[in-house]
């Protein structure tokens, strides 16, 4: 027994020295250069990579048997080599330990890759430089598939080494000690994007990788991009476990740790930290699933100068790109100034035309403190406003649009509900909503700040004329812009609809509202907006054609039998001069890309009549009483009511180029009437009209008794000045022009006199004696023609 110890001992010794003789004899006389030839010719076959290696080769064989390249470059098949190089190293090293391999084990101890440079690139037409590479590969595996098998041989045994296993699905049991790559870099450029952007410093890390046991890996990489101009770092840390066999591989513990810098968003960098508990990817089964994501960012943007805006995202994703699926389930995004959204998306035909279904609900948050951060001043009636936005409801879309089939938002007191849907790229709408009230002047300026500080400023004033002419519809869509949005308006194609049970717009209080809106084309219109209005009804339509230059704009208004104090008391703030019944129609057109050109150049009609009215606080009959009473020398002893009650109030208005003329008003008192004719310059904000009053043939029943040569005579009112004015500024008694009047009177009441004096002297000394006598002289008449004559000369 001891003899044959010591001849098993020999036996060892011999066979160790026979291995150290080999290796030192391959060391020595055996130059692994040799090879390089060979390698290039069997990577082109296998690839068809043209590899091209400039740095030597060497190996190791005790105690771990090691193989290194250094300087290696490979080019693509046909492309240039004055081109970049599709990939290159710096220097490359596999070990593998000796000792495991005498019983089947592959035992790794160091992957070693430094200075990798990988140029990607994909074409304007979406085809990637690595695809014939692909290819390539796919083309060899389907050739070796297609070889006739080898006659099955019998198994000799079914005990192999740890490192091989019996059957058709042999694998390797390896244990890699270590893996390291080192300052590389990849470079991507995407022409179908566009897209320019460089991975550098990339540098992997990992350790005892083996399919039996999870191992960790951390990944860093600089990010420099050209198109678009970023730059940043990322850091990734996980443990990792995998199935060879079964293509499944699973990281745990995942961290994301990112910053970029982008110029054209902020000068401060954005910071962005992922976590995952579970990552699965099946890549047979082609299904992928993150359990558990929480996801923080802290972004800047220029807008929020020094202030940052985060948010925090949690959910579970997974997807299935052979079924072409995806789920984005339990989503939770908060963030700051009350932001909390919640959800859940399903995601269909993934790689071909991905459409998405999922729902959604926001909880109130304040749109005001949103445009503040975004230094948006929010200068609003109410400070309450915009305080108070949610939303929630089912969703569906595409890559170029969303839709909510049943939305339900609430803004402030007003709940919305119903349908809406619009493109991302702002080109499309379309809405269908039913609300119940809205307040629009709680989000409009302050009176005070409508014009200056002043409510009774120069906007409040054209609007309020306008108003009276019915095109106050077109100066209040387009208040305080210089130009209408043209370019989206010309490419918008919209639908609408919407109803509200009360609204409120520059203090007017309009109920069952409705409108219809559409557009495409370039043509833009208010199909209709009809609407309540104080005891009467309202209808208003417009169009906007921007397929012409400049623009035209085109707009109709009706009102019947609305109440014209609350009307005015409501736009103006004040209390209403008038009271009654208000007519009104309008048709107005202009062409002009500008609001100032809106009223330049502005033309149309309008026609409007007030029934069973009064002017409030004035009485017209009792100043034009009193007035006829002074100049007959006596008092009027009639007791007056405060208002002139008026049958009728009406007027034509026709405007041309920015000025309105009217030349037939008339308001019809009760023995008394009153017409006029001016003009208004909305252009210049200046207006230049006469009135007179004049007593009629029922003025002793109805105002007072009058003399009836008093009667003739016109009390005339002179209207002039800017709009810019006070109302009260605008008019007076015209004094010359009821002077001429006066004068005229007097004229006519002394030759009535002379003429009187005249008649009396002619009966006097037209006897019918004389009259005979002239008669035989002169013919028959002769007397009565004379006497005509003689009167004549004092007419």
């Amino acid at each position: 027994m001891k003899g044959l110890f010591r001849t098993l001992l020999a036996a060892v010794g011999v066979l160790g020295i026979l291995v150290v003789v080999a290796v030192v004899y391959i060391t020595t006389f055996f130059d692994p250069n040799d090879l390089k030839p060979r390698l290039i010719e069997a990577v082109r076959d296998q690839s068809g990579l043209e590899l091209r290696l400039d740095g030597p080769l060497s190996w190791s064989f005790y105690p771990r048997i090691g193989v290194s390249v250094k300087d290696a470059e490979a080019w693509l098949p046909e492309q240039s080599r004055d081109d970049a190089p599709f990939v290159g190293f710096d220097n490359a090293e596999v070990s593998v330990a000796f000792t495991p391999l005498l019983t089947g084990d592959v035992s790794v101890d160091g992957l070693i890759l430094d200075g990798m440079r990988l140029n990607l690139a994909r074409d304007a037409q979406g085809q990637g430089n690595w695809q014939v590479l692909l290819d390539r590969l796919a083309e060899n595996d389907g050739q070796k598939g297609a070889e006739p098998s080898k006659p099955a041989q019998p198994e000799k045994s079914e005990k192999k080494g740890p490192g091989l296993k019996p059957g058709a699905d042999q694998a390797v049991a390896f244990d890699i000690a270590s893996i390291k790559v080192s300052n590389s870099q990849v470079n991507y450029v995407d022409r179908q994007k566009p897209l320019d952007i460089t991975l550098a410093n990339l540098s992997l890390q990992s350790s005892n990788v083996s399919p039996q046991s999870s191992f960790p890996i951390q990944l860093s990489f600089d990010v420099e991009g050209r198109q678009p101009d970023v730059n940043g770092n990322l850091q990734l840390k996980s443990q990792m476990r995998m199935d060879l066999g079964a293509g499944r591989y699973t990281f745990e513990g995942v961290t994301l740790n990112g910053k970029a810098q982008l110029p054209t968003l902020a000068e401060q960098a954005q910071t962005l930290n992922l976590k995952v508990a579970t990552l699965v990817a099946d890549t047979r089964a082609k299904q992928y699933r993150a359990d558990d994501i929480q996801l923080a960012a802290s972004l800047y943007h220029s807008a929020m100068q020094e202030t940052p805006l985060s948010l925090d995202l949690q959910g579970d994703a997974a997807a299935d790109l052979e079924a072409q699926t995806a789920t984005l389930g339990d989503l939770v995004l908060t963030g700051d100034d009350g932001l909390d959204l919640k959800g859940s998306v399903n995601v269909t035909q993934l790689s071909d035309a991905p459409r998405y279904q999922g729902r959604m609900e926001l909880a109130p948050l304040s749109v005001r403190d949103w445009l503040t951060r975004f230094g948006i001043e929010v200068n609003s009636a109410d400070d309450e406003a915009l305080t108070a936005l949610s939303l929630s409801g089912p969703f569906s879309g595409d890559t170029q649009q969303i839709d909510f089939d049943d939305l339900q938002m609430t803004l402030d007191d007003t709940q919305l509900r119903g349908s809406l849907g619009a493109a991302f790229d702002g080109q499309a709408l379309n809405f269908d909503l039913a609300g119940d009230r809205l307040d629009l002047d709680r989000y409009l300026a302050p009176r005070s700040q409508d014009a200056g500080g002043d409510a009774t400023g120069d906007d409040a004033k054209d609007t309020a004329w306008l108003s009276a002419l019915g095109v106050a519809p077109a100066l209040a869509a387009a208040e305080g812009a210089e130009l209408l949005p043209v370019d989206w308006l010309a490419g918008l194609e919209q639908e609408g609809h919407l109803t509200l049970d009360s609204l409120k717009v520059k203090g007017i209080d309009l109920s069952d509202v409705e409108l219809a809106t559409s557009g495409s084309g370039g043509r833009q219109r208010l199909d209709s907006l009809s609407a309540n209005l104080y005891d009467g009804a309202l209808q208003a339509s417009s169009a906007l054609d921007l397929s012409q230059s400049p623009i035209r704009l085109s707009f109709t208004e009706r009102m019947n039998g609305v109440d014209i104090a609350p009307l005015y008391q409501g736009f103006s703030g004040k209390t209403s001069p008038l009271r009654g019944k208000l007519n009104l129609q309008g048709d107005f057109d202009s062409r002009t890309n500008t609001v100032e050109g809106l009223k330049q150049n502005l033309d149309g009609q309008a026609a409007l009549r007030v029934d069973d009215g009064a002017m409030l606080d004035v009485n017209v009959s009792r100043q034009l009483c009193t007035a006829v009473a002074t100049l007959e020398g006596r008092e009027s002893t009639r007791e007056w009511s405060e208002d002139t009650a008026f049958d009728r109030l009406q007027a034509s208005v026709t405007v041309d180029n920015g000025v309105a003329h009217n030349d037939d008003l008339v308001i019809a008192i009760p023995g008394i009437e009153v017409t006029g004719k001016g003009d208004v310059n909305l252009v210049t904000n200046r207006l230049d009209y006469r009135a007179a009053a004049r007593f009629t043939d029922t003025a002793d029943e109805a105002a007072c008794g009058v003399n009836p040569r008093l009667a003739r005579i016109d009390f005339p009112i002179r209207c002039q000045g800017s709009l810019d004015e006070a109302p009260g500024q605008w008019c007076g008694f015209d004094r010359e022009a009821f002077q001429s009047s006066l004068a005229e009177l007097a004229r006519d009441e002394a030759k009535r006199k002379a003429g009187e004096r005249i008649d009396e002297e002619l009966d006097k000394q037209l006897d019918d004696e004389t009259r005979q006598k002239i008669g035989e002289k002169l013919g028959d008449g002769a007397a009565e023609k004379l006497g005509n004559k003689i009167r004549d000369i004092f007419q």
